[in-house]
């Protein structure tokens, strides 16, 4: 993959990276029928589209998103358990007696965390928010305060929660940006737990009554786009709302978005965002974390050669149209003098995009290299002087 230039002591190798898809004639804008939306490639962190990501929104049902997130982290650290059975109390019950989504929860029940859970993500269920909520921190108000906590550590910006559930509240606002970021870091941070957003249909076994069975609220996921996640909202005031999320193959898109006018259109609009970002867009893994990257020259060493690589995962995001102008240049002085310690930085990895520099890469040593003897090192300079060979 590297081509050695003959310099003696600068040496630079250079990654050319070439694609066999077609590149696209044309790049067009695409128009989406809402008032608030933003869409970002989910690997690279790169914003494909925006439209009034920043302006005040109702968050709606997406509200439970943050309500989850703080359920999956008091399970991460053991303050709870999935099989833990919270028992409903008449404030959780009466929310299923209000014409609210619900998981129809019955009075003085005992339910399972993950069963609420469930009741929260696929159905929607306001009541389960409640419970849950009642459940984990003794009142609403307290688990509404580990709600705000989290999302000043996510760094949402403009973002308060002021219920668990999402209804009406003028002091329950947020941002589709904050709702993106949220939705991010549910992945990034809960994926044994974010595998519940994608499940079609939940069947609640309710005490005293017929089982209930309600289906995901999210479109998407009965469309074959490979949508896994994540949450609808409607409010009013706000209309129809959607944080969503496709996987295909190694690429994943996150939309979130408000204000969509119908049904119908949250459904078209979010699908058609989604299918332009995958057919306009690639992304491409530059480096990865701790993966060997190549191997460098090294002078008067033990070893001939040094193995080195990235700290980080990098990806970069362009659109389809640019991808032949992808390159990228190892850059270090050379041949590398010894010692060497594993991790010391010995190069960078200039990365460009239509002979724009877009990134600068740390490159590490990935293992030590010593000096060698001194009657090895006398032999090579010899052989340098006499042959010119580093």
């Amino acid at each position: 993959m590297f081509t050695e230039s003959n310099m003696k002591f600068y040496k630079f190798f250079t990654v050319i990276i070439f694609f066999l898809l077609f590149v696209e004639k044309s790049f067009s804008k695409i128009e989406i029928d809402v008032d608030h939306i933003i869409v970002q490639d989910f690997y690279s962190g790169k914003i494909l589209y925006e439209k009034d990501p920043d302006e005040s929104i109702y968050p709606a049902s997406m509200t439970k998103i943050m309500t989850s997130i703080v359920a999956f982290d008091l399970l991460k650290k053991g303050e709870t358990s999935l099989d833990e059975m919270i028992t409903i109390s008449e404030k959780a019950w009466r929310m299923s007696q209000s014409g609210y989504s619900s998981m129809f929860i019955m009075l003085n029940d005992q339910i399972s965390v993950e069963n609420l859970l469930k009741g929260i993500i696929i159905v929607s269920g306001n009541d389960a928010c409640v419970a849950l909520a009642e459940g984990l921190s003794g009142t609403e108000e307290d688990f509404v305060l580990l709600m705000n906590q989290k999302a000043e550590e996510i760094g949402l910006e403009n973002t308060n929660f002021n219920n668990s559930s999402g209804i009406s509240d003028p002091e329950n606002y947020s941002t589709v940006r904050d709702i993106l970021k949220m939705s991010r870091y549910m992945i990034v941070n809960y994926p044994e737990y974010y595998t519940y957003f994608k499940e079609k249909t939940f069947t609640w076994d309710r005490t005293g009554g017929d089982p209930i069975t309600q289906g995901n609220r999210n479109p998407l996921l009965y469309k074959n786009i490979g949508a896994d996640g994540i949450k609808t909202g409607f409010l009013t005031v706000e209309q129809y709302s959607l944080a969503s999320s496709v996987k295909v193959n190694q690429r994943r898109i996150i939309v979130a978005g408000s204000g969509f006018k119908t049904k119908n259109l949250r459904s078209r609009e979010s699908a058609k965002i989604l299918s332009w970002s995958l057919k306009k867009f690639d992304t491409i893994k530059i480096t990865k974390k701790d993966e060997i990257f190549t191997e460098l020259k090294v002078w008067l060493g033990k070893k001939n050669f040094i193995k080195v690589k990235s700290n980080e995962n990098y990806y970069l995001t362009v659109p389809k149209r640019k991808k032949k102008t992808i390159k990228a240049f190892l850059e270090y002085v050379g041949p590398l003098k010894t010692p060497i310690k594993k991790g010391e930085k010995v190069a960078v990895l200039n990365v460009y995009v239509s002979d724009e520099l877009v990134n600068e890469i740390d490159i590490f040593a990935a293992e030590d290299v010593k000096k060698s003897n001194i009657f090895s090192r006398l032999f090579t300079s010899l052989n340098y002087m006499v042959w010119g060979d580093a």
